[in-house]
């Protein structure tokens, strides 16, 4: 699967309160941010984050969100998600490594550093401060994902992988209700899950556990239940249904998240590439 798809987006409002929501609605500037990620609207989206750092110069929430726009922009110029549609592993083994734009990593680097700094100055006040929670799983994830799905450094995003998913159960620990937490968790023991036996057994003696079937269930709940997060565990459900063969399940995904955010071309591409599959 995915080797490092496990970004967290988590679900909190804008408060810090966990807010559950079955799609993605629209009440705040990081809302409208994260909502024109998924259409592909990336300066719109940009605009939206800056708009909320500006306003809230002391939250993480900001420069982290940032952060995943700048790597949406990249995932989209360089086809990355296209190319997650592979339905074995030999495939995604064989994988193009795609070469980066070094200004924009260049912001993502900034921004996520702005993000850590500003969450660790709220955990050393305030060690079960959500928002500090939510901007370190996510930054984990975004680093896991730009290591593995741009750079091709498969081994190095499992770090990070890693990280996403303690810092996830952490947040889960003060915010049971946060939902979209289970995508780092419940991605990452898919991610192991489908891997050949010895390598799960090695990664389970270094604490990243290995279980598809609880897997898939996580990304699951973050898709029914999420808010910032729950498209993009819905995109990693028919990924994950593609490669498990069923194929309806993720026709069904696919063609609900084109209903909502129709300004993003990949699942028209992905449903009738799938239509014509035998």
């Amino acid at each position: 699967m995915v080797s490092a798809l496990c970004a967290c987006f988590l679900m909190l409002s804008p408060s810090g309160v966990a807010e559950p929501a079955s799609s993605l609605s629209v009440t705040s500037r990081l809302d409208h941010g994260f909502s024109g990620l998924y259409n592909l609207d990336f300066v719109g989206a940009q605009q939206d984050f800056a708009g909320w750092e500006s306003q809230h110069p002391d939250d993480p929430v900001g420069p982290v969100s940032e952060a995943a726009g700048y790597l949406f922009s990249e995932f989209n110029r360089l086809g990355v998600l296209e190319a997650q549609f592979y339905e074995n592993d030999n495939a995604f083994a064989g994988r193009t490594k795609f070469t980066a734009d070094p200004a924009v990593k260049d912001r993502f680097q900034g921004a996520l550093a702005r993000a850590e700094t500003l969450a660790h100055a709220r955990l050393a006040k305030n060690p079960k401060d959500s928002d500090a929670l939510f901007a370190l799983t996510l930054s984990s994830g975004l680093q896991a994902d730009y290591t593995a799905l741009i750079e091709k450094r498969n081994l190095a995003s499992l770090h990070y992988t890693k990280q996403a998913s303690t810092w996830a159960d952490q947040l889960l620990a003060v915010c049971h209700d946060c939902y979209d937490a289970h995508l780092a968790t419940g991605f990452t023991k898919y991610i192991v899950g489908s891997m050949a036996a010895p390598v799960r057994w090695m990664l389970r003696l270094g604490g990243i556990p290995a279980d598809k079937r609880g897997g898939i269930a996580d990304l699951q709940l973050t898709a029914e239940r999420g808010h910032y997060l729950a498209p993009f565990a819905r995109i990693l459900l028919a990924i994950a249904y593609v490669r498990e063969k069923d194929k309806p399940r993720a026709l069904q995904m696919l063609t609900s998240l084109r209903a909502d955010f129709p300004g993003n071309g990949l699942f028209p591409r992905e449903i009738a590439r799938l239509q014509a599959s035998h």
